[in-house]
């Protein structure tokens, strides 16, 4: 055995059962018609606490449902348990549980990765780990589409920004490590995304088929260690992505080296099991997605999903028609019996490993407390503060701006953009904390008026503010001047040189990209409130800026720096 063999992560069976529960896994798939195995194929999304959709979910008999649960917590908690009770077997209750502004209402508003990447603090993201582990099973679920392990290696990816821990694969594997470790022992599955590997390419898979471009040499040092690694630890799953690797194919493959890995055998069952060694569940990334609807059509591609390597189809614009396509994949050989058969068994498996057949319900969804309308605590809420706070990460003052005075920056003009997210039931968007506060600190703020622009006569400090954390289908990261400054000529002017300016995102981190002229850049990765609130305390200087970027945010260019 090599040196090299010696060091390498020791894969392990993060699904290994008692005799007990492997006696249920298969007694249960004894008991299942074709038609029950098909219906376990499937993970259906259920968009806010709709119990005539979770209804109609139970009725085919899916394996799992993937929560997007309202603002309402009585209501969430009624759908769930309607989700559990009418299931014929225990179902999978899954959720994007990732942080930021995709935190739910009656949660506590934990940072997003980048954000927890930014505080560098391994006893803080244990905290942070313990209290989404305490509030998700209060919810009843079992399972997240989390952590995202992708490298933030190309600032002009959009998708993968601040959800990621950022581009340092040691960050990413302490992080991930944390969060898996935390979670799965706490009884909630973990699912590290987007096999092969986001954030090569600058394109969104949601909208099209994107290309990891490594070399295979490339992909195994990085990549291919980040999985490597998170089996070492235990991952229970897996997401196959709408993701080519086209160095794993041959090179006269020609359009195939470009298939997207959830319907690709080399990458599921070669690469990711055979080579890897990967002995958890598969499932794919959402199946309505550009990067799939994209490459093939939806009669082919619902049985190629599971024929290829993923357990589990994930998502469907119309369940009972892909239920059709599965069954009629199956009945002309498109889907074989025994692909059906693994999956379903891989699927049966990690609903035993979590115990899920031994809970009552009860256990499984705690009842809620009488008038109960949060699941936070006030130390909950005190932990997630001293994150956010400590994530802030002062970027450059080249023009020694900082700390601000409302003796010397009295006028400020307000440039603000709170930016939108794709998931249903995110917290709403809005940066009235950071304006309250600093009218409360003697600051007479006014909002940007295209018709009249601030001047230096009238104006002592030009603030630009920008709110848009990562989310699916932005398509690009960009400053958009003529949005921000109110028409297309006006976006070409710069206020830089004759007002003191200071620009600060409250989610991508990129943006200077686009401002080059800017001078002081701060980011804070997500627009939560105890952000805005520990933002203006550090820009008057009463406390530190403590955060680490966890990315290039000078994005490779030294005129960035001045």
């Amino acid at each position: 055995m090599t040196e090299c063999e010696l060091n390498d992560p020791v894969t392990i069976d993060p699904l290994a059962l008692s005799p007990e529960d492997r006696a249920w896994v298969e007694a249960t798939l004894d008991t299942l018609s074709v038609e029950g195995k098909v219906g376990q194929l499937f993970a259906l999304s259920s968009i806010g606490d709709d119990l005539a959709e979770i209804s109609r979910h139970c009725a085919l008999g899916v394996g799992g449902i993937h929560r997007f649960p309202g603002h309402d917590l009585k209501a969430a908690w009624e759908a769930t348990r309607a989700a559990i009770q009418e299931s014929r077997i225990p179902p999978l209750i899954s959720g994007d549980i990732e942080g930021g502004t995709v935190s739910q209402a009656f949660a506590t508003a934990v940072p997003n990765q980048m954000g927890l990447a930014a505080c560098a603090d391994e006893d803080l993201s244990r905290r942070i780990s313990a209290i989404v582990l305490r509030e998700a099973r209060r919810q009843g679920f079992n399972w997240t589409f989390s952590p995202v392990v992708d490298i933030n290696c190309n600032f002009r990816n959009p998708v993968v920004g601040t959800r990621s821990y950022g581009s340092d694969m040691a960050t990413i594997l302490r992080e991930a490590g944390i969060m898996t470790e935390v979670l799965q022992a706490g009884g909630i599955a973990t699912c590290a995304k987007h096999w092969p590997g986001d954030g090569i390419d600058d394109r969104d898979q949601h909208l099209v088929t994107s290309v990891n471009g490594l070399s295979m040499d490339e992909w195994h040092a990085s990549f291919g260690e980040i999985y490597r690694t998170m089996f070492a630890k235990g991952v229970m799953s897996v997401m196959s992505a709408h993701i080519a690797l086209p160095a794993a194919f041959p090179a006269d493959a020609g359009a195939g080296r470009f298939v997207p890995a959830s319907v690709s055998k080399r990458l599921n069952l070669e690469l990711l099991r055979g080579e890897l060694g990967f002995k958890g569940l598969i499932v794919s990334d959402a199946t309505p997605m550009g990067g799939l609807t994209g490459w093939q059509e939806r009669a082919e591609a619902v049985p190629a999903v599971i024929e290829n390597g993923c357990d589990m189809f994930l998502f469907s614009p119309d369940p009972g028609g892909d239920y059709r396509h599965m069954m009629d994949g199956l009945r002309r050989g498109a889907l074989s019996e025994q692909r059906l058969e693994d999956a379903v068994r891989m699927i049966l498996t990690l609903k035993a490993r979590l115990g899920l057949h031994r809970m009552t319900l009860d256990e499984w969804v705690p009842p809620l407390e009488e008038g109960t309308t949060r699941l936070s605590t006030p130390e909950s809420e005190a932990v997630a503060a001293k994150a956010n706070a400590r994530a802030i990460t002062l970027v450059k003052d080249a023009q020694d701006l900082l700390p601000l005075d409302p003796a010397r920056h009295r006028r400020v003009v307000l440039l603000a953009e709170e930016g939108w997210n794709f998931i249903s039931g995110a917290l709403p968007r809005s940066l009235d904390v950071f304006c309250e506060d600093m009218r409360k600190a003697g600051f007479d703020l006014r909002m940007y008026d295209a018709e009249t622009p601030p001047a230096p006569e009238d104006t002592d400090l030009v603030v630009y503010l920008i709110g848009q954390e990562a989310t699916a289908s932005l398509s690009h990261i960009y400053l958009d001047w003529t949005a921000l400054h109110g028409g297309a000529r006006k976006a070409m002017k710069r206020f830089s040189r004759e007002i003191p300016t200071l620009m600060i995102s409250l989610g991508q981190p990129y943006y200077l990209y686009d401002a080059p002229d800017v001078r002081t850049y701060i980011n804070g990765y997500s627009a939560l409130p105890s952000v805005q609130t520990a933002l203006v305390e550090r820009l008057l200087g009463k406390a530190p800026f403590t955060g680490v970027s966890p990315v290039d945010p000078f994005c490779g260019e030294e005129q960035l720096r001045y």
